[in-house]
Order: structure tokens, then sequence, then C-alpha cells
């Protein structure tokens, strides 16, 4: 081996090995104090995209199980409310059935008069119920005051006659108003009673949106930008003016934002409006045994409904529960798939520690005696 001066390679290759241990000593360093094993994308390049992917799902997720948990409360809400309207419809069953006697439900009875008027009070806490059940701040059932009604006797014409004494009962619930049409002697007609609607809407009985009219065959009385109306008559030509069924729906997201289409990410529960209209019970009175008879069977199938509708709830807040459990082990596992990507492991990363620490102190060792032993050819020049 020759002697040089111009280059020393012994210390040229303990500076290089010196400030790769260095490095290595800054990244466990580095590792140590914010306990990962990825710090930045030179790092891990692949591990860190992976990560990075899994935290968003863990994201999604973790607000989905929140989303699970404000539908469930929405659901129990409207549960809570209808368990204390089938309270209220069972109470109306007693009623019925009793007023359904002959020998109670006659005029002049003051029995049949409080039986009547505690059906009526029954059947206005459920409206009562249906329009301030709120979660936070919203109507938990739809629309309770319907805008529309129809009556359910069809071929009808503006020149069809109402027999003498039909009446039909129309209350608005933005004018606080109530308009009604009574036949006269020799009766009436369809017609006439759409003029005597526009004549209340002119005298302010009725909001100026209020209109009575023949459409393919059938009465309709119905508004438009108002708060509702309710309806009611006597006629057999005409039939019991119904409403149509209005619904709420309940949408929970419950996706891990990489899933799409909204079955694999939503679940929506329809909840019926909840009114005595709703219920077919509006115009229901226990007056006469007869009409009390005909109440009992509408507040038997109104049981039925909200039985229905609870159990279409319950369901709904079964399964919420279900993905809610579901999402929360989802969560769990990405959280430790993810923690064995990114976190360091601190044994180990103390160990490689403890190891370039001694590589340090010995490559610095090793580049001194390299600078040294380049001296020794001025031993020649002596």
């Amino acid at each position: 081996m020759s002697l040089t001066i111009l280059n020393n390679i012994a210390s040229l290759s303990a500076e290089n090995a010196l400030s790769e241990t260095q490095a290595k000593l800054q990244k466990t360093l580095g590792q140590l104090s914010t306990g990962l094993k990825i710090n930045s994308g030179s790092d891990d390049a692949a591990g860190l995209s992976i990560a990075t992917g899994m935290q968003a799902n863990i994201a999604a997720l973790t607000q989905s199980q929140q989303n699970a948990s404000n539908g469930i409360g929405l659901l129990q809400t409207a549960d809570g409310a209808l368990s204390q309207v089938s309270t209220l419809l069972n109470r109306a069953v007693t009623l019925a059935t009793e007023a359904s006697t002959s020998g109670i439900t006659t005029g002049s009875n003051s029995q049949a008069s409080a039986l009547n008027n505690e059906f009526q009070s029954i059947l206005s806490e459920i409206n009562q119920i249906g329009q301030t059940t709120d979660f936070n701040g919203q109507n938990v059932f739809s629309s309770s005051m319907p805008t529309s009604f129809t009556s359910t006797q069809a071929s009808l014409a503006a020149t069809t006659v109402l027999a003498a004494g039909d009446t039909v009962n129309i209350s608005d619930a933005k004018t606080g108003g109530t308009f009604v049409f009574t036949a006269p002697v020799g009766g009436s007609t369809i017609g006439a009673l759409n003029t005597a609607i526009a004549s209340a809407v002119t005298a302010g009985t009725l909001s100026s949106t209020v209109t009575g009219s023949i459409v393919s065959g059938q009465e309709v009385i119905a508004e438009t930008g108002g708060s509702g109306l309710t309806v009611s008559t006597t006629s057999s030509v005409l039939g019991p003016m119904v409403a149509p069924t209005s619904s709420n729906a309940s949408t929970v997201y419950i996706g891990d934002g990489v899933s799409t289409g909204a079955a694999n990410t939503q679940i929506t529960t329809t909840i019926n409006a909840l009114s005595a209209t709703a219920l077919g019970l509006s115009t229901q009175t226990l007056s006469s045994a007869s009409n009390a008879q005909t109440a009992l069977t509408a507040v038997t199938s109104a049981v039925n409904l909200v039985s229905a509708q609870r159990g279409v709830i319950g369901a709904s807040v079964n399964r919420l529960a279900a993905a809610q459990s579901n999402m929360n082990n989802a969560v769990t596992n990405l959280q430790s798939a993810t923690d064995s990507i990114e976190n360091a492991d601190i044994g180990a990363t103390v160990a490689n520690m403890t190891s370039y620490n001694v590589l340090q102190s010995t490559g610095m060792a090793a580049l001194q005696q390299s600078n040294q032993a380049q001296q020794a050819v001025l031993k020649l020049l002596g």
C-alpha cells in the first residue's frame, strides 16, 4: 500500500459512516418524541398512504356513530309521543264502549255530554302532541294539519244536490275561523257550497287561499300557503272528506367514506303524520249510541295504526343500534391496523437509539484516528 497525502480515504469512509449514523439517530429520536414510526412521507411512503386512508375511514365512521345516536334519539322521541297517544286511545276506547249503550247517550243526559267532552279533549290532545313533538327544533311528525280534503264519493258536479240539513264544517288554522254550510229546506247544490266558501273567504272567516271546487268528479276543499284545515261533513252525497296521507322521512347517514349508494349508507324511517285527522278520528263523536259504535271502530283502527308505526320505529331503532355497534367494531379494528403501521415500537426504537449512540461514539473515534494516521507521513521527512 502506497503512502499518499492528497486524499485521506479512511477519513472519508469514517466521515460517511458517521453521517449515516447521525441521520439514523436523529430519525430514531424523532420517532421517540412523537411515538410514530412514520413522521414524513420518506419514512414509509406506502405505509403513509394506507394509514391516511384508514384515518379517513375512522373519521367518517366516528361521525356516523354520532349520526346513528342522533337518529335513535329522534326515533325514541317519536316513540315516546306515540306511547302517550296509545294511552289516550285506550281511554277513548273505554269512553266509546261506554257511550255505545243506548240508555246512556241521550241528548239530555249529562253523562253522555261528559263522555263526548272527554272524547273530544282526547282528540285535541292527540293534535297537540303531533304539532309540538320536536327534536332539535324539528317537528318529529310531518305536517299534522292537512291542507286539502277530498270527497270519497265521485261522479259529482256543481249541480249535484245536497239534501236539506246536510252540513259541511271547515276550520281554518290560519284565521282561527270556522265556516259551517247547512243545506236549506229543499236542498242545495255543491256549486252553492263552493260559492258559500268563496263568500267566507271574502268575509275573512277563511284565509284567502281556501277554495272549494270539483276536480275529476270529486269535491276538493283545499288551501295553499296556510296553516292547515279541518273539514267534516254529514252529507252522504259527498261521503267522508279525507286528507292525503303525509309522512316525514328520518334519514341517517352511516357511511365509512368509501361505500356509495343510499342502500349502503343510509337508514330511512318513515314517520306518519300524527293528528286526529291522520288517524281517522276528526269527525267522530259520542253524541249517540250509533255514533259511539262508529267511533269505537275508528278508534280501534287508530290503535292499530299507532301500534304499526311504533313497530316501524322500533325496528329502525334496533337497526341503528346494530349499525352503531358494527361501526364501533370497525373503528376499533381500523385503529388497531393504523397503529401497527404508524406507531413506533418503543422497545425496538430505544434499542436502535442505544446502538446508534455507540456507533456515533466509535465513528467519532475512528474519524479522529484516521486523521492522525495521515500525519505519519511527516516522519519520513524528519
